[in-house]
């Protein structure tokens, strides 16, 4: 199978997150998307960031009835900080049946020449790209012609994580941001207050 792999805190994972997640395995070449869970970086302290396992078990319900969408904990348990060739590399190994291919942002995709190795990246993985919003001229982009670079026609999706911590601490109604069941979870966990 060919899976997109989608990295992210996930701290919560929202409808914006659904939504191009969503778009890339119905209108790509990609049989699944995996939602990776990043965890927490043990030398940043992030108050609002929730432990991993609530943010999987967010994930988890967010794409229970999604199924061409997974929830994975494949870099729970790899050496920490979490390089995403080491990841990639690992994942390879476990599940030699599939080919996986990276998931980012545009505005990812600028600053992916510092990334670590991301020459043996763009070797092995594909990448898809969505469209971000620029405030002024969009920056110039080493790889935008790269044959293992995807850009792909996503809705613009301008909802942050961040927005919805804050507003929920605001006592905003953001509900409709979020998954019914995230948003239930979120409430009955009395998260982010």
């Amino acid at each position: 199978m060919n899976i997109g792999l989608y990295f992210g805190t996930f701290n919560p994972i929202h409808i914006g997150h659904l939504a191009i997640a969503n778009h890339l395995v119905e209108f790509s070449n990609l049989d699944e998307v995996w939602l990776v869970v990043t965890p927490h970086n043990p030398f940043k302290k992030k108050a609002s960031l929730l432990a991993d396992n609530h943010r999987y078990q967010m994930v988890q319900i967010a794409t229970e009835d999604y199924p061409k969408l997974k929830s994975s904990t494949i870099e729970f348990n790899l050496p920490q900080p979490n390089y995403t060739v080491n990841t990639l590399v690992h994942i390879s190994e476990k599940y030699p049946q599939h080919q996986f291919n990276l998931i980012m942002g545009e505005d990812n995709l600028a600053s992916f020449h510092k990334w670590k190795n991301y020459e043996v990246i763009l070797e092995h993985h594909n990448i898809y790209v969505y469209p971000r919003i620029y405030q002024g001229e969009k920056p110039k982009n080493q790889f935008e012609n790269h044959p293992k670079i995807h850009i792909i026609k996503a809705p613009i999706m301008e909802i942050s994580s961040t927005f919805i911590r804050k507003s929920i601490a605001n006592k905003k109604n953001i509900e409709p941001l979020l998954p019914c069941k995230v948003w239930k979870y979120i409430d009955e966990m009395n998260f982010y207050k």
